[in-house]
């Protein structure tokens, strides 16, 4: 069994680390570079910092704000959040990052993908999909999730598997900050016609979710936010709690 990743995430407005449910409500989670050095140092697989306002408000993510992030850890950092062009990502990997996620613009431009991925390397190319539930299918949402198009989840995920996307992070939006658990139902949905790692966001409340999400949803990595920022749970906890459950983890060193 491959080894399964738990990854921290940063959603960042105003320079700082938020946290909402269901993408409202945002509360002030600590300042990021503080939060980052902490994960790196606790046994985090990977950081994922997505600047959650960048696309609404027509700018670039913080490249300065990813440069500390970068220089305080010593694990895979995924930086999203107004990526819209090849400059705008190598700006990025420039101050830091290891990958670069796309969300809106990928949608709007589907071939941003293949450019990317041709000039960085499928590997450095994570696609970042937010999706809810309507009625008896799953949409994808732009904008943040202001706004629903009218792509279905299970299409949209075929066409960035071929366009050549290394990774995709999938949040489920009606999951997002509940913490009643991940949406295996949407991951196990889209699965059967995936090679790609998916990397699950949204719902994780206690140690039994990351499992369920593990077993149930078929996810190759457990991305959570509130539940880390909060220390309702401890990365050596979860870790601990996951390889007593037999599940591959890198162990907290």
């Amino acid at each position: 069994m491959l080894t399964k990743r738990i990854i921290p995430c940063l959603d960042i407005k105003d320079g700082r680390t938020v946290k909402g449910i269901n993408f409202v409500d945002l509360k002030d989670a600590g300042d990021p570079v503080e939060l980052a050095a902490v994960y790196s140092k606790s046994g985090a697989d990977e950081l994922v910092f997505l600047d959650i306002t960048a696309t609404v408000e027509g700018r670039r993510t913080f490249a300065s704000l990813v440069e500390k992030i970068a220089q305080t850890i010593h694990i895979p950092f995924t930086v999203g959040g107004g990526i819209s062009s090849i400059e705008d990502a190598s700006r990025l990997l420039q101050a830091g990052a290891d990958k670069i996620a796309v969300n809106s613009a990928a949608v709007l431009q589907p071939d941003l993908i293949r450019a990317l991925a041709d000039q960085f390397g499928s590997q450095c190319v994570v696609v970042a999909i937010d999706a809810k539930r309507v009625a008896d299918d799953y949409f994808v949402y732009t904008r943040g999730g202001r706004h629903k198009t009218k792509l279905r989840l299970q299409d949209w995920v075929k066409q960035v598997q071929d366009l050549g996307a290394g990774e995709i992070l999938l949040t489920s939006m009606d999951a997002d900050g509940v913490k009643a658990g991940f949406d295996c139902t949407m991951l196990q949905e889209i699965q059967a016609d995936l090679h790609l790692p998916i990397i699950a966001s949204g719902g994780a409340g206690k140690v039994e979710h990351f499992k369920e999400v593990f077993e149930q949803g078929v996810a190759d990595a457990a991305l959570a936010a509130s539940v880390f920022h909060f220390q309702e749970i401890s990365l050596a906890q979860l870790k601990n709690y996951l390889i007593e459950q037999k599940i591959t983890v890198r162990p907290v060193d």
